[in-house]
């Protein structure tokens, strides 16, 4: 078994981490969202093995907290929906991956 190395301090609080980012449906989606910059709810549901209901309640947390943005709208006569990562979204998801790494560094 490793060791973990003494000498390193976990010098980020874990009460700093993102608790909007860091519940493992949303960290799907903005992950998704961060690659790609927006998709459509039906990608966005397959790449993250979502139900419609858990895709729905965690992307309206994302919208609340300002890190997505939803636009709804009608392609021949069928409704369509897009999520778009914002750029405060965006700036959140990268410090959030940040101080995760951080986080662990400690513990190689």
């Amino acid at each position: 078994m490793k060791k973990l190395n003494s000498n390193k301090k976990m010098d980020i609080p874990i009460e700093e981490i993102d608790k909007v980012i860091h519940e493992p449906a949303r960290m799907k989606i903005m992950a998704n969202l961060y690659f790609v910059e927006s998709m459509d709810a039906i990608f966005l549901l397959r790449q993250t093995n979502l139900t419609w209901g858990n895709l729905a309640t965690h992307t309206k947390k994302l919208e609340a907290a300002g890190y997505i943005e939803v636009k709804k709208e009608f392609i021949k006569r069928k409704p369509h929906t897009m999520f778009i990562l914002t750029k405060k979204g965006r700036d959140a998801f990268e410090a959030y991956t940040k101080k995760m790494r951080h986080l662990f560094e400690g513990f190689s």
